[in-house]
């Protein structure tokens, strides 16, 4: 699967179409040559693996008592540190981040996800390693 995004419930945006048509295209063409036989050298690249999901604080009766705080809005895969404000409740108070290493908050305050409880999700960066890749024929 590929999800191209963010972008807000019901809207279609050009830019994020476009987007989605080019990394199509590219995986089209990718096993079109791969199927025509071409070696792909070995290479790396940097992901980001999810390492926990993470709530909106709540009452004791399961009510959302913050919110995103705004320096965190909108700044999907940027790094998290430690101290970096996080939530802003409702009495205006910065409840921070708490963590032992720099994370990178992905589906900030996404709408489809209030009903799951996640307020968005922490990933780290990682870097994977592939061989060199070609078509075995028999």
């Amino acid at each position: 699967g590929v999800e191209v995004g963010p972008q807000p419930q019901g809207v279609a945006r050009a830019d994020v179409l476009d987007k989605m048509r080019k990394i199509v295209k590219h995986g089209l063409d990718f096993v079109q040559l791969f199927n025509e036989g071409k070696e792909f050298p070995p290479c790396t690249i940097e992901v980001f693996k999810i390492v926990e999901k993470v709530d909106y604080p709540r009452n004791k009766n399961g009510e959302i008592i913050a919110v995103i705080h705004p320096k965190l809005q909108d700044q999907d895969w940027q790094p998290l540190k430690n101290g970096d404000p996080l939530f802003l409740t409702l009495d205006g108070e910065v409840i921070p981040y708490q963590g032992n290493c720099t994370v990178y908050p992905t589906f900030i305050n996404e709408a489809a996800y209030y009903e799951k409880k996640q307020a968005f999700v922490k990933t780290e960066k990682i870097k994977l390693t592939a061989k060199h890749l070609r078509l075995s024929v028999s």
